[in-house]
């Protein structure tokens, strides 16, 4: 069946909040943003293990607010959130580049090197540019990539209040999807421009990284730009 666009009269913006959203694995960072997804929406869990999944699925505790799938059933959803690495990101949305035609895919990685010190990627691209290249014709929005897993884990660790998530993507009625479906988490959500946008947020990662590891914080660490208007 083929997927409205997004400037169609019955379109998802027109719906504000996506009704179902899928998060493809089920590492640490998945396992977060179920957590906190699953009290608002539908989710749809999906692994290339699934016996882990189960163990994460029973451990969280989420009754029927969260559905494990096959990969290809969770590509079914509003919203599909791919918590992979960078290259298994790239490998999934080449995979199934057709069937994500007209989806809107949140990317969270950053190209880090195995050993966290440096980029896979050239200053010149992302990640999200690479996973949009890999599916051009689905709707590519960057999300959750200056967000530490911990923080997922607990998001009002900071006493200066919620940290910022930086929202990047170049289709406007995808990143308000997005926005609008992440809204209820208790994060401050920015919307940081367009996709390329997310060139530097990477990069910022990595230095907060490296901050935070001088100061001793690390993992408990994140961004918030001061000066804006906003809870």
């Amino acid at each position: 069946m083929r997927r409205p666009t997004l400037s169609e009269p019955d379109d998802r913006q027109s719906r504000g909040a996506a009704r179902s959203v899928a998060v493809v694995g089920s590492g640490r960072m998945g396992s977060g943003l179920v957590s906190l997804l699953a009290p608002h929406t539908d989710v749809v869990w999906a692994s290339r293990d699934p016996a882990r999944l189960a163990q994460r699925l029973d451990a969280l505790e989420m009754g029927g607010r969260v559905r494990p799938e096959a990969e290809p059933e969770a590509l079914e959803a509003d919203v599909v959130v791919l918590a992979l690495w960078h290259d298994d990101a790239v490998a999934f949305a080449t995979r199934h580049a057709r069937r994500l035609a007209g989806t809107v895919v949140v990317d969270i990685a950053n190209p880090f090197t195995p050993d966290f010190l440096g980029f896979s990627l050239p200053e010149t691209t992302s990640a999200a540019e690479r996973l949009a290249a890999a599916a051009p014709a689905a709707h590519v929005v960057g999300a959750f990539k200056n967000t530490f897993w911990v923080v997922l884990e607990e998001p009002t660790i900071f006493p200066e209040g919620p940290s910022d998530v930086l929202v990047t993507g170049d289709d406007a009625a995808s990143k308000e999807l997005v926005l609008a479906t992440l809204a209820p988490l208790p994060f401050r959500f920015l919307d940081a421009g367009p996709l390329a946008n997310s060139r530097t947020v990477e990069r910022m990662t990595l230095l907060g990284r490296e901050l935070a590891q001088r100061t001793g914080s690390y993992p408990r660490t994140g961004w918030r730009l001061l000066g804006v208007d906003g809870r």
